[in-house]
């Protein structure tokens, strides 16, 4: 399967109301979706992310799947899924990867490419 068959898009929004900034904890959401450009399906095993804050403190977060799922992703089709995250500062960024095995047992990462997760007018 070629490096660019799946492609991974992501919104990302702060939440105000899950979030104590006189606390230093900022939470955001982020909503993924996966694309399978390729010809045959493909299915996601598992995730790593980096996620680092304004202070540079970096987390890794591996696992198995996302949000309890290890779905199967049809050509041409989308998968898509909401998570969240906490930060110890208004501003941070995430990048990672996604441990993929197409229908013929062959295994490789999809790329996520680093995105900003930022409280509103904390970036101009």
């Amino acid at each position: 399967m070629s490096l660019d068959a799946i492609t991974v898009k992501v919104k990302t929004e702060y939440l105000l109301k899950q979030s104590k900034p006189d606390e230093s904890q900022f939470a955001f959401a982020y909503h993924i979706t996966i694309h399978n450009q390729s010809e045959i399906p493909a299915q996601l095993l598992g995730r790593h992310w980096i996620i680092t804050d304004a202070n540079e403190a970096k987390q890794e977060v591996r696992g198995a799947g996302v949000v309890g799922e290890q779905p199967m992703i049809a050509p041409g089709q989308c998968y898509k899924y909401s998570s969240g995250v906490m930060l110890d500062t208004p501003i941070g960024t995430m990048q990672g990867c996604y441990k993929m095995r197409d229908d013929e047992g062959c295994e490789f990462d999809a790329t996520i490419e680093p995105f900003l997760l930022s409280t509103p007018h904390a970036v101009n």
